[in-house]
């Protein structure tokens, strides 16, 4: 009898693994952190073998808490840390340099090229995507150019590249499977997602041969086994999805103009736009949701780059709470922020300002100013920047947003949902599982073995925990807003000095 969905959750900061009941329902879960590698200012690593080891203890781990076998599990699904860029050699399956994180700033003047060069309206009417050093497709060619004999390796189809899924899946499958689904292909800028392919001119653009490239899969698709010296039995995978786009299954936004946002290490606000590619006039990205049954939903996407990681930051840079959840407590000490603005922007703003050399500015400090003043502020700064996205949604969308679905670990954050509601002036809807990354893959993975019948099954299980109302508007807020419109605007003519 198969009981569970096994989701592999292969995150920035840490991986985990939960098994999933037929109800939807969390049976076990397992996490561990891996380590952060900042070999200079802007760069920002991780080790590929420790991502394997800890996302396969975790998955052992996870079983084992609730003595579950290999034989009762009937899929996996893995969803992964976007645009995180790994090359290894076929051979051996070794990674030939470390996995260059979707943080990283290194490739930010060859991006600045390929604008001067004209090429954002092409990449863009391609990909739904704007150039930046966030996207795969140049970090391949920086490993591809940097690595020793790399470029030729590559060139003779002895190298293959994928992002954390792929990596995940050649390991699970001893190297049998070199796969990615159509979301992580999306956020390659290598990736045609109108017609759906690897883009040859682009590919040409970049310098970087197609055999590197894994084949593309729909999200819900067999996409092979698991060895049997993994878990002692072979196990289908068969869903799998970038974590924005689980998150937008996993939170059943299956209709047009339904917005969910993730408070991960970065924000993500993803919206259903339906069946057709739509290109953003406000400084959005078009992706694709996921493809099922060969049906595919696109998404409006904003991407903010430091949310969740401004508390690990209060924490760890300059020690004021020990543990991510004293922060609440800390800010609820005063009544406002004190005049105080701050704009986390360590690695550059992402949406709607796409601004790689913004610098993470902290303003309106007096001999008054505390701990707590800037704690509130950095907690704030999570929801003005979400603000800031919401606004281009709407213009895009031409419509006004009246719900918002949140998940991701700093929704356990009341002061901030209720600020963000506030600020918004729309309903902010926690849902009873807040893990809807997880259970994105979960749910794509059980589709596709009949765990689940179809989405209209699993649309039933969706539950709300809470929900934030929004205040009134008032002139304190209107005035914050100005104040953060004002901050928003240093940190950028700073990074011009």
């Amino acid at each position: 009898m198969k009981k569970y969905i096994l989701a592999l959750d292969q995150g920035t900061t840490s991986s985990r693994a939960i098994l999933f009941d037929r109800s939807g329902r969390i049976q076990s879960i397992a996490q561990k952190e891996f380590s952060q590698i900042f070999p200079q200012p802007g760069w920002v690593e991780h080790d590929p073998l420790e991502i394997w080891s800890s996302q396969a203890s975790v998955a052992s781990e996870a079983r084992l808490k609730i003595n579950a076998l290999p034989s009762e599990i009937a899929a996996i699904g893995i969803t992964n840390q976007r645009e995180t860029t790994i090359v290894w050699d076929r051979e051996t399956g070794e990674p030939v340099y470390n996995a260059i994180v979707w943080q990283d700033r290194r490739t930010a003047a060859f991006c600045e090229q390929l604008k001067q060069d004209g090429l954002t309206e092409k990449i863009r009417s391609k990909t739904g995507l704007v150039i930046d050093a966030y996207f795969s497709g140049s970090k391949i060619r920086w490993i591809l150019e940097n690595v020793k004999d790399a470029g030729k390796k590559a060139k003779e189809g002895k190298l293959a590249f994928g992002t954390v899924d792929s990596w995940l899946i050649w390991k699970l499958t001893r190297g049998a499977v070199h796969a990615t689904d159509i979301t992580n292909a999306s956020r390659s800028m290598l990736y045609n997602i109108r017609k759906q392919e690897w883009d040859q001119e682009l590919l040409q653009i970049m310098g970087i041969p197609e055999s590197i490239l894994p084949e593309v899969k729909e999200s819900a698709e067999r996409y092979g086994e698991t060895d049997k010296s993994i878990f002692s039995d072979s196990v289908p995978i068969a869903g799998v999805a970038g974590d924005q786009h689980a998150a937008l299954f996993g939170q059943m936004c299956l209709d047009k103009g339904m917005v969910k946002n993730t408070y991960g290490t970065g924000c993500f606000m993803l919206m259903n736009i339906g069946d057709r590619f739509v290109e953003s006039k406000n400084n959005l990205l078009t992706t694709v949701g996921w493809k099922i049954n060969g049906q595919i939903q696109y998404a409006f996407e904003g991407s903010i780059f430091i949310a969740g990681a401004v508390v690990q930051w209060l924490r760890d840079g300059l020690g004021i709470i020990r543990n991510s959840s004293e922060i609440e407590a800390l800010a609820m000490q005063v009544e406002n922020n004190g005049g105080v603005s701050f704009v986390p922007a360590f690695a550059g703003l992402g949406a709607p300002y796409w601004n790689p050399d913004a610098r993470g500015t902290i303003l309106g400090i007096t001999r008054g100013t505390t701990a707590a003043h800037i704690a509130r502020a950095a907690l704030e700064s999570i929801a003005y920047q979400t603000m800031d996205v919401l606004k281009s949604m709407e213009a895009d969308a031409g419509v006004s947003i009246k719900e918002l679905r949140v998940d991701g670990g700093a929704t356990a954050n009341n002061l901030l949902m209720q600020f963000q509601a506030d600020l918004l002036n729309c309903n902010v809807v926690r849902p009873e599982i807040t893990e809807t990354t997880a259970l994105g893959a979960a749910y794509l993975a059980g589709l596709t073995v009949g765990f689940w019948k179809d989405t209209n099954e699993i649309a039933q299980m969706w539950k709300s925990e809470k929900e934030f109302l929004p205040a009134a508007p008032s002139p304190v807020m209107q005035a914050g807003i100005d104040s953060w419109e004002q901050a928003v605007h240093a940190a950028q003519v700073w990074s011009k000095k």
